[in-house]
């Protein structure tokens, strides 16, 4: 009886270090799936950026915030819509004119957009143009083209950027599928926060907003290449003063 019990210790004991294993082997899946988001933004952007005849620099050098989402999928429930998840990083600074700062994790639906892709994996930018719409989506869901205004962007080094709907956007919607890119309409979907996704790359519940306009934590290491990468195309902000102080 006394091996018996013995030997039910024995394996019980044992098994306490694989139940603790599988346990931070969930853990750090979770964790990786909201780092390889970031991994990913930070491929999506280097590749578009690094073509000049994509998003015309003088508007990324007017824009507050970059959101990427990498590989949009559409799905199907009787309806069409849209899914994806990515990344928002805003200047740091009150007024948007430091370098970029560490992101918060985003998600973007809707149904308005879906039959625009034709079934494929499509990676979006969007540059976010002023102080207004980048309060707007870190404090809460957005509707675009209802709670911030959007437009598609132009695109090409010598894209009239100075059109009337390219300055009155606060918002400007670029997609890139098979390897076209090109200016897209994203009126209809919805654009917030992923606060869930936050929690697993800093490792703790934090906001949106106090990731990114209260500078509370670091650039995690999976973001190293997205914020680099707006770093040397984009290290200075050139809006009008006046409008970061709206």
């Amino acid at each position: 009886m006394r091996k018996v019990f013995s030997l039910l210790i024995t394996m019980a004991l044992a098994g306490v270090p694989a139940l603790f294993a599988a346990s931070t082997a969930r853990a750090a899946d979770r964790d990786s799936k909201a780092n390889k988001r970031l991994e990913n933004a930070g491929e999506v952007i280097k590749e578009i950026l690094d073509i000049p005849d994509d998003i015309p620099a003088d508007l990324l050098d007017k824009a507050e915030c970059v959101i990427v989402i990498p590989s949009v999928i559409k799905i199907a429930f009787g309806i069409s819509g849209s899914y994806g998840a990515g990344a928002m990083t805003c200047r740091s600074g009150e007024d948007f004119t430091g370098p970029w700062g560490a992101p918060t994790m985003m998600r973007l639906e809707g149904g308005g957009f879906g039959f625009q892709l034709g079934g494929q994996a499509t990676d979006f930018v969007l540059l976010v143009m002023n102080k207004r719409g980048a309060s707007a989506i870190l404090s809460s869901k957005v509707k675009l083209g209802a709670d911030a205004s959007a437009a598609a962007g132009p695109k090409g080094r010598n894209a009239a950027a100075d059109t009337d709907v390219t300055m009155r956007a606060e918002i400007l919607t670029y997609s890139r599928a098979r390897g076209l890119f090109a200016g897209i309409s994203l009126q209809g979907s919805t654009l917030r926060p992923d606060n869930d996704a936050n929690k697993d790359v800093y490792g703790r519940k934090i906001e949106a907003k106090d990731i990114v306009l209260k500078h509370a934590v670091g650039v995690p290491g999976s973001a190293r290449v997205l914020i680099d990468t707006l770093e040397k195309h984009s290290p200075r902000n050139h809006s009008d003063p006046k409008s970061l102080k709206d």
